[in-house]
């Protein structure tokens, strides 16, 4: 690498891909006394859509249960376009697993509640995610079925 390809990480676009919002059971779901118990899911993908462009995909899925009955289902895909230049090749599949999702998470986290809100319930908070802790352990899963195929 010459002195003056210093690597480049920046943010070309944060928009939502895609949102859905379901309450199956309305109106009878809001006379329900009974606290629902709230599931989320998450999962991240990323594609190169140029050169040294890269969309990341971070969706997020809530869903919202009272017994066998969905009280609501919301499910977020915020995406950006990132620009990713002059990175060795290494780290860039961590940059786009771990980076880019830390910085889709807090317009990702808005937009379920707000979602959340705008169908009638108290808003949801998400926690805070460790996408590194969620690479790496998709790294370990990747190496032991790996280690077992080869078996």
């Amino acid at each position: 690498m010459e002195q003056n390809e210093q690597p480049v990480f920046g943010i070309e676009k944060l928009y939502i891909k895609d949102l859905s919002v379901e309450v199956p059971h309305a109106p009878e779901i809001f006379l329900e006394q009974e606290a629902p118990q709230v599931e989320v899911q998450l999962n991240t993908s990323g594609r190169g859509v140029g050169e040294g462009a890269y969309e990341v995909l971070l969706t997020v899925t809530v869903t919202a249960k009272v017994g066998e009955k969905t009280v609501f289902l919301v499910e977020v895909g915020q995406a950006g376009i990132f620009r990713i230049l002059n990175v060795p090749e290494e780290q860039l599949e961590p940059l786009v697993a771990i980076a880019c999702p830390n910085v889709l998470f807090p317009y990702a986290r808005e937009a379920v509640s707000d979602a959340v809100t705008r169908a009638g319930f108290q808003p949801i908070v998400l926690q805070p995610v460790n996408f590194e802790g969620m690479y790496m352990q998709r790294m370990q899963q990747a190496q032991e079925q790996a280690g077992a195929s080869v078996q």
